[in-house]
């Protein structure tokens, strides 16, 4: 029954990994079909050529991900089911006698390795991909402080992260789920204080928006939403990409606005106004808190569900093993928790897209125009080469937002009545 339990999990991972390569297939073929159309409100901004290059810059992206997801497929189900997890778990224990290091050493290896190898797909995709579609704007040095950095901040998170709830797991052996899930949900919203303010400018430099007529319109329509903007500012994303991006930080009603200057140099002032109309809206309409109260709800369920189990003590049997620490076992529910989350992808991709819908109608009814947002989007589209053509099911099974088609001829019909 146990050897059948290990064949029947590896068939299911093979099986998601099968149906994740066909949507993927799926969405290229349709690509090829109607890579060659215009979309109704894209005139005069797409042509032929840039339609035929968006269509090789997918592709191109797809290639990396397919060899990617195989690479990185085929080494867990080696580690998992070929032997090397019981090698390295045995070699961590004999590293240390506590438990809490142990189980810090275990998980920090993992990410150093895994870290390691993703470089070469990084390398490729800055200095190879980006490049060949003149994205990359990347040194090979700053490249490589970028990476020592991450390494460094990754590194000294998961320690603290791991070290915290090792801790709180043999402190309270009985209790350890609820514990260590406020651990994580007070880590998770500290971080959200202070990555805006110690992390990110290890890696941009900001400074005030430097168009103060902008920055005056913006106060205003975030006024108009009941939000308080405490600094507009922009950002030095040049340096690396041509890519082009806002956002929005800050916790409670005092709000931070970043502005990539690849972004400021692409739009006029109504589209960027347009943009962060939309961006109010996720905060006004709480998709915001929403969002990180759903996250902390279903951890917390997960987190309980992980202590029935680890307290079962079947876990290593199910993959044909005789023992694994207790940091071992977690891994493998990860994985587990990983098989059983794959059919629910359309289920968080479906909510995210209703939130993207409400926040169009919001920035609409905020600014009272449906234009500017709408020629935004098509400017984005069309300086970062995303595709237009995606095939249905893979949207809907994958799509965080709706498909920008969809949302321009929506703001369009809007503009209309």
């Amino acid at each position: 029954m146990i050897r059948f339990m290990k064949w029947l999990i590896l068939f299911i991972f093979l099986m998601i990994l099968a149906a994740r390569l066909w949507l993927r297939r799926l969405n290229l073929a349709h690509l090829a079909r109607h890579g060659h159309e215009v979309p109704a409100g894209f005139q005069g901004e797409i042509d032929g050529p840039l339609l035929a290059r968006t269509s090789d810059y997918t592709l191109a992206n797809s290639r990396v991900g397919l060899a990617e997801a195989l690479y990185g497929s085929l080494l867990l189900a080696l580690f998992l089911f070929g032997g090397p997890l019981a090698w390295y778990d045995r070699w961590i224990t004999g590293l240390a006698d506590s438990f809490v290091v142990q189980g810090v050493l275990f998980v920090l290896g993992l990410m150093l390795f895994q870290t390691l190898l993703d470089v070469p797909f990084s390398l490729y995709r800055t200095f190879v991909l980006e490049e060949r579609f003149q994205f990359n704007a990347s040194t090979p040095r700053l490249w490589l402080t970028d990476f020592l950095k991450s390494l460094g901040i990754g590194s000294l998170l998961l320690t603290l992260l791991a070290a915290g709830a090792f801790a709180l797991v043999q402190a309270s052996p009985d209790g350890w789920w609820l514990w260590v899930w406020a651990f994580f949900a007070a880590i998770t919203l500290l971080l959200m204080y202070l990555s805006p303010v110690l992390i990110e400018p290890l890696f941009f430099k900001f400074q005030p928006l430097q168009n103060e007529q902008l920055v005056e319109r913006v106060k205003a329509v975030m006024a108009g939403a009941g939000l308080r903007v405490e600094r507009v500012q922009q950002v030095d994303a040049s340096r690396r990409s041509k890519h082009s991006n806002a956002y929005f930080t800050g916790i409670g009603r005092v709000k931070r606005i970043v502005l990539f200057d690849t972004l400021l140099e692409q739009m006029d002032d109504d589209e960027i106004v347009g943009v962060l109309a939309h961006e109010a809206g996720h905060w006004k309409l709480g998709h915001i808190w929403k969002r990180l109260l759903t996250m902390e709800l279903v951890s917390l369920a997960v987190f309980w569900l992980a202590w029935q189990l680890l307290s079962w003590g079947g876990l290593p049997g199910l993959f044909g093993l005789e023992h694994v620490s207790f940091a071992g076992q977690v891994l493998l529910l990860g994985f587990l928790a990983s098989l059983a989350g794959f059919p629910l992808t359309p289920v968080s991709s479906a909510l995210s897209r209703r939130h993207e819908w409400q926040a169009d109608r919001f920035a609409v009814d905020l600014t009272g125009q449906t234009a500017p947002l709408a020629r935004a989007l098509v400017k984005l589209c069309k300086e970062n080469l995303s595709n237009l053509h995606p095939h249905p099911l893979y949207a809907w099974f994958y799509y965080s937002h709706p498909p920008v088609v969809d949302r321009v001829a929506r703001l369009s019909s809007a503009e209309s009545e």
